[in-house]
């Protein structure tokens, strides 16, 4: 499988996640946390590779991102401001 990038990076929600991530107050292993409550079993380290790009986001995982974070997927992909 070819793995594409978007400006150099694995995906195009990285930047919006952490920003949204420091706006809440959390720190990457809270954010882990929070998506272990979701079910979805992602620590501190993957977190990190995704918000420097390093890591693709599958698209069900982007939503628990939302959830997670107490906003949209929209806003995570930067369709909304």
């Amino acid at each position: 499988m070819k793995l594409y990038q978007y400006h150099n990076r694995c995906n195009c929600s990285g930047l919006r996640i952490k920003q949204q991530r420091e706006n809440l107050g959390l720190s990457q292993e809270q954010l882990a946390a929070r998506l272990q409550l979701y079910g979805i079993e992602m620590g501190q380290k993957t977190i990190s590779r995704i918000e420097t790009g390093l890591r693709v986001v599958p698209d069900y995982e982007l939503l628990w991102f939302a959830r997670a974070l107490e906003t949209t997927s929209s806003w995570l992909l930067g369709e909304q401001e």
